[in-house]
């Protein structure tokens, strides 16, 4: 099992925005030094608390800063920029990292971004699907383009000069483009099984209950089939919220029970956005369950780890029985309210848990 890190990110009002990307640059950096596999980032237009409005930008400052994970996109929400802006932007960033590149992709969910683009009103699921058809077939067409649909129609047709390389767009490095990642946080999304039929990756949520997770596999794995493809494990890959501490104590304060602990921060956020968006059913151990119950010490004690280095083992593997295997374990990322307790925790993972984790699946399988 691979270790990879996903970041939203997420930060209390008030602080000052430049220390904020500072101190998510340096996480990648960290990241990279420790062995982490890849690190993905989100992005929001107008959102002062996740506060990345641009995910590729982010990553391209990481091009030199990082030697050898792969940066990804977590998720470009693909309705709110022109599909040629997008592929041919992601194209240069992959060649730029010499195929470092995975691209998770989505339909924006962020409504503020959305009415801020006069898109609110807009199907976003139908507008995402016209934007990805077209990204990839501009990345396998060749010039002039002649792309219609009902939000974007791309061609070049009258400004062609082949001689003088105009009309013609570049493509990425990784061949025939880098690895689409579907992102999604219900279980019963009827767009998982559409990510099986294009062949794409699958990233989990860390708001998915761990006794769900199958459930989304299975979903998955069905689009798969639809589509002819393989539902590969290898390439699944499952976000969890965890923080590691020596002190067992430290560890449940400052990663559940601490009024300032910014894990229960973070879910606080977020439970405040799901329940006045009232997509509280993704969040839920049982679809049965009333809203009522969907506490934030519920939602704490279902989607967060925490321990010691045994303690969080022993909790992985119980996430890796309930789900089934899958390839990456992706470590989310939160505020570093504070940074030694943070930083340690990204160590510990990388040094202790992982190896350990590693070593009693390897033994399980013999």
């Amino acid at each position: 099992m691979e270790l990879g890190f996903f970041t939203q990110p997420v930060h209390p009002l008030g602080r000052d925005y430049a220390e904020t990307l500072a101190e998510d640059r340096s996480i990648f950096i960290l990241a990279d030094q420790l062995g982490f596999s890849e690190a993905l980032i989100g992005e929001h237009l107008a959102d002062r608390i996740e506060n990345v409005p641009n995910s590729l930008i982010f990553l391209a400052s990481l091009v030199d800063a990082t030697k050898t994970m792969k940066l990804g996109t977590g998720v470009l929400n693909l309705p709110f920029s022109h599909p040629v802006v997008v592929a041919t932007n992601v194209a240069m960033l992959d060649v730029m990292l010499r195929g470092r590149l995975l691209l998770g992709v989505g339909a924006g969910i962020g409504r503020s971004d959305a009415e801020a683009l006069g898109l609110l009103d807009e199907d976003r699921n139908a507008m995402f699907d016209e934007a990805i058809e077209h990204v990839l077939a501009l990345w396998k067409s060749e010039a002039p383009y002649r792309l219609s649909g009902k939000y974007w129609n791309i061609t070049t047709e009258r400004s062609l000069w082949p001689e003088m390389g105009l009309g013609s767009m570049v493509r990425p490095y990784q061949s025939p483009h880098p690895p689409i990642l579907g992102a999604s946080g219900d279980a019963g999304s009827k767009r998982v099984a559409s990510f099986g039929r294009q062949g794409w990756h699958l990233l989990s949520s860390d708001t998915i209950p761990a006794n769900r997770l199958a459930q989304q596999w299975e979903n998955y794995t069905a689009g798969c089939a639809e589509g002819g493809h393989d539902a590969n494990r290898d390439q699944w890959r499952v976000v969890r919220s965890i923080f590691v501490c020596e002190d067992e104590k430290k560890a449940e304060s400052y990663g559940k029970t601490d009024p300032q602990s910014p894990y229960r921060q973070h879910f606080e956020h977020l439970l405040t956005k799901f329940r006045r968006g009232h997509a509280l059913a993704g969040v839920k151990n049982d679809p049965n369950m009333p809203d009522d119950d969907v506490t934030l010490d519920y939602f704490v004690n279902t989607c967060i780890i925490t321990g010691g280095v045994e303690k969080v083992v022993e909790e992985i593997l119980a996430l890796h029985d309930a789900a089934g295997p899958f390839g990456t374990l992706t470590y989310a990322g939160k505020n570093w309210t504070d940074p030694t307790l943070s930083r340690r925790s990204m160590e510990l993972m990388a040094e202790e848990v992982m190896p350990a984790v590693n070593a009693a699946i390897g033994k399980s399988r013999r």
